[in-house]
């Protein structure tokens, strides 16, 4: 059915009466469509001066219709139109799986959920406040979209109070509801419900107690308060950001004057996502995480000077794999240090420079960061660790002062550093013509055309790398990671490779290096550390190579579970991040994979 200009505009009266005055409010929809509940709805946000100041959508949908589908839907109504253009800006590569988008400035999130509902209901991980229940419409075949086990899966995403809205043949699921919790009650707008096909409402008020975890309120996850992060590269930035958006008070320190001092201080890297013959979880993983990174850069910074929608070239170098060199079109190459600057210089967020933070006590309700002398420089609510390897100190300082708040530390996979050198060049010594017209990327990855400043300098440049060497290891000096540099070219792009040799020979190439932090499983671990007791203190660490792919997934997820929020992934993906990933989860709604 095609909207009309009068039904595209008309709010929803129930909800506005609902959701006045809240600071984030939260929609369930079981099916997604092209949309059309999700336009109207953001819509009826947009026009209603009460409005929360955060509307979270999670619209499920198997198959998703196509952009082009959304925008001719949404093309008989204007205001709509406006609104499916923004979400058709990232409505692409839908995989099966969860997707996030981020619209009107960030006060919008939909997650589109891709699979069959009761599988997707399962992987949630939040209490909707409303649930938009789209049934098949009378006459049409039940069985094959609604169940018992339906109802039982859509019960354990809510709380005592979340509202219902069904469509549809709402007959057919009136008693499966009912069994599950449900009470029926009249429309708050207009005090109607229905008994057959039309419109049917309910609240979620079951007649037996729930588990502590069901019968939590959304207004429980607590107000917005204050945060120090220790670490001020990608991973500490994106932490920032996320909370502050949200209305925390944020605290950034770091050992150095400036931020990126350590690995986040590479020139230029590649945001590309993992690709993997059985689509293993760290593809899974990167994709989300490029996908949110993208979306940062298009907000944050300048297009062509500090990234560049460039698309990467995939060669596919391992035997055992057999894949063609896959191009990816949804990637980029991308400057770390203007990005954590941006993030950096956003309201709510203050950074402290040489504030090296030696240890961490407890006091009262917050918790009091001390420098190497031991005198206080920070005080905050909440306290999240993005120093890379420094967390390994900072916990263990606390095990022996405070143990039983860090007493599940010993369950944080073991981190260790990972020495990496790039190599670059001006492009002024080296023809542009010689190089792939954009970045390639497989063992090692060429980034050509950089727009770069050095040494009073102004130009292109190229780079290449990156060497890996653990960190307990006698360094490699530069000219050995220049030669392991070099062959990464070679076999990446021999004919360029050939082209370079004299360059490299010659001591023509400069060097960047840096030590990241890399996890036991080379995944990155967000979470609290303890398990239980205190929840103050977070870790938001071990990015690895893949700090441009995951720290805005990351940082994401933390405030997410600070807020009560949607995940951007499934909770099964989230676990593996988990930073004390070989514990049981803390039990929730959600868990059961």
């Amino acid at each position: 059915m095609t909207p009309t200009p009068a039904s595209c505009l008309t709010a929803h009266p129930e909800q506005a009466s609902a959701w006045a005055g809240q600071r984030d409010w939260r929609i369930l929809s079981t099916r997604f469509g092209l949309g059309q509940h999700f336009l109207g709805t953001w819509q009826a946000w947009k026009n209603d001066p009460q409005r929360p100041e955060r509307l979270h959508y999670v619209g499920l949908s198997t198959p998703p219709g196509s952009t082009s589908e959304l925008l001719a839907f949404a093309s008989a109504c204007p205001e709509w139109q406006i609104l499916a253009s923004e979400l058709g800006g990232q409505h692409r590569e839908l995989h099966p799986g969860f997707h996030r988008f981020t619209l009107d400035q960030g006060h919008v999130l939909l997650t589109l959920c891709i699979g069959e509902m009761i599988p997707m209901l399962r992987e949630q991980h939040f209490f909707p406040d409303e649930v938009f229940l789209d049934t098949p419409a009378p006459g049409a075949p039940v069985a094959a979209t609604w169940s018992r086990w339906s109802a039982k899966a859509l019960a354990r995403c809510c709380r005592r109070g979340t509202w219902l809205k069904a469509t549809g043949d709402v007959a057919s699921v009136r008693a499966d509801l009912a069994q599950c919790g449900f009470e029926f009650t009249a429309c708050p707008a207009d005090g109607s419900n229905a008994d057959g096909g039309g419109l049917l409402y309910a609240q979620f008020n079951p007649g037996w107690t729930l588990r502590a975890h069901e019968a939590v309120s959304n207004a429980d996850s607590g107000q917005p308060g204050t945060c120090a992060v220790v670490g001020a590269g990608l991973a500490g930035a994106s932490v920032a950001s996320a909370l502050a958006r949200r209305g925390w008070q944020v605290q950034v320190l770091d050992r150095a004057a400036e931020p990126t001092a350590g690995a986040s201080g590479l020139p230029v890297g590649l945001v590309v996502p993992h690709v993997s013959v059985d689509d293993c979880a760290l593809s899974r993983l990167s994709r989300a995480g490029v996908r949110l990174m993208l979306h940062e850069a298009s907000c944050m910074l300048k297009e062509g000077e500090d990234w560049a929608p460039s698309g990467t070239l995939e060669r596919c170098l391992d035997g055992g794999m057999e894949m063609k060199d896959i191009w990816h079109p949804q990637a980029a190459w991308l400057k770390p240090g203007p990005l954590v600057r941006a993030w950096l210089a956003q309201p709510g967020i203050t950074f402290k420079g040489m504030a090296p933070v030696g240890s961490l006590r407890p006091m009262g309700a917050q918790w009091e960061l001390l420098d190497d002398e031991d005198h206080v420089i920070a005080c905050a609510d909440r306290v999240v660790l993005a120093n890379a390897c420094g967390v390994a100190s900072l916990l263990s300082k606390l095990d022996a002062t405070h143990g039983h708040l860090a007493k599940s530390r010993h369950q944080l996979p073991a981190l260790r550093g990972v020495r990496g050198q790039v190599s670059w060049a001006m492009h002024a010594q080296t023809p542009e013509a010689v190089f792939p017209p954009a970045p390639v990327n497989g063992a090692g990855s060429v980034i050509p055309r950089v727009p770069f400043s050095h040494s009073g300098r102004t130009g292109a440049a190229w780079f290449v790398g990156a060497t890996y060497q653990p960190d307990d290891q006698s360094e490699y000096g530069n000219s050995q990671n220049h030669a392991a540099n070099l062959a990464r070219v070679q076999r990446l792009l021999p004919e360029l490779g050939q082209q370079l040799r004299e360059q490299f020979a010659s001591n023509r190439v400069a060097a960047w290096k840096g030590t990241r932090c890399v996890t036991s499983d080379r995944l990155p671990m967000v979470g609290a550390v303890n398990d239980s007791g205190r929840p103050g203190l977070w870790i938001c660490a071990g990015m690895g190579s893949r700090g441009l792919s995951f720290s805005v997934l990351c940082a994401e997820l933390l405030a997410a579970q600070w807020g009560g929020e949607p995940w951007a992934i499934e909770a099964r993906l989230a676990r593996l991040l988990n930073a004390l990933r070989s514990t049981n989860p803390a039990s929730g709604p959600r868990d059961t994979a």
